[in-house]
């Protein structure tokens, strides 16, 4: 089976068709599934894509959902709207720390995720943007690479001995779906001829702030195609889905330049709901079979990814990025944790 991205970068990249699939597609609610005695991860899942895809897994019904979040208290507030309305005991919804910018806080969550017996959905839903822009204190990384892209990577890694240990425990592999979108194609990455990445990207100075969004996004497509190379699908169904354009997201909280202004009022006639972007969410989380690991989903089917990463540049790319990476997280030995998944 090809665990590569899909090979048609060309359709995938177009602007114009992503455009037009906004416009003219609307993704019907997942039914026909059911999640019973199934356990499920969402991060970021306190607002937005996040919440509605946790919501939809309970009414599939899911029977534990742990909401990873960055703040308890909000994790609880969100909690409680959750199962408002649904015929489910409270207990089904737990609610765990998990805060992307601390390297300690991936670790300790993920301790805490070896006391699971099943782990059957994983979506790596959380991230960040802001309009300005700033340097994690711990790692000197700029904060929306060090969220998006870097702690995401360790998170996925990190989880990945409790799927393979779980496995025995569950019918199916475990799904773990990463909340892509169709930005990366738009990522300008002037970095990408530099060496180290990392450090080219850390560079004062001036930058586009929207672009160093795309580019964690790009950076996270690298990465998760190439995972998909070492973990055996018969381990884990790794994939990446899309909401597509969503307005009512978090994420536009942080709009106060005049062009994000501008993007807030245009988005309500030409974005979706947090709920029905979630859909595509959730059907990548639980449909579809072994033939969407490695792939990206857009609009619930396979699409072409960033043009770049078909590219002999890409190619470098992606071998120089996935160097880094282990080196960067080299203190939770993952390059010890990827050798015994691929065995």
């Amino acid at each position: 089976m090809a665990t590569g991205p899909d090979k048609d970068p060309q359709k995938g990249g177009s602007l114009l068709r992503y455009f037009y699939r906004q416009l003219t597609y609307k993704p019907i609610p997942v039914q026909g599934v059911d999640l019973l005695g199934q356990t499920a991860i969402v991060t970021g899942s306190n607002t937005g894509v996040g919440f509605a895809t946790g919501r939809q897994l309970l009414e599939l019904g899911v029977s534990k959902l742990i909401l990873a979040v960055r703040s308890e208290d909000r994790g609880k507030v969100a909690a409680a709207k959750l199962i408002s309305g649904l015929n489910i005991q409270q207990d089904v919804v737990e609610i765990w720390k998990l805060d992307l910018s601390v390297y300690d806080s991936v670790v300790s969550f993920c301790e805490r995720a070896k006391g699971l017996r099943r782990l059957d959905i994983v979506v790596l839903n959380a991230g960040m943007w802001s309009p300005s822009r700033a340097f994690n204190p711990q790692t000197g990384h700029e904060e929306v690479i060090q969220v998006n892209y870097i702690s995401t990577a360790l998170l996925a890694i990190l989880l990945l001995p409790i799927i393979k240990a779980s496995r025995s425990n569950q019918p199916q592999p475990t799904r773990m779906t990463f909340v892509s979108s169709e930005v990366p194609a738009m990522a300008k990455f002037k970095e990408r001829n530099e060496v180290p990445i990392f450090a080219a990207i850390d560079k004062p100075g001036a930058v586009d702030n929207m672009d160093r969004m795309f580019l964690s996004k790009l950076l996270q497509q690298f990465f998760f195609v190439k995972l998909a190379k070492i973990v055996p699908p018969s381990v884990a169904v790794i994939d990446a889905a899309s909401p597509g354009s969503v307005y009512d997201t978090e994420f536009n909280r942080e709009y106060t330049t005049f062009a994000g202004t501008v993007s807030s009022w245009i988005l309500p006639y030409f974005g979706n709901t947090s709920v029905v972007g979630a859909r595509m969410i959730t059907d990548a989380a639980v449909n579809h079979g072994e033939e969407i690991h490695g792939k990206f989903l857009s609009f619930q089917q396979v699409e072409g990814m960033a043009p770049i990463l078909y590219t002999p540049d890409g190619e470098r790319i992606s071998e120089q990025l996935w160097k880094e990476t282990l080196d960067e997280l080299s203190f939770a030995d993952v390059e010890g944790i990827l050798s015994s998944i691929s065995e």
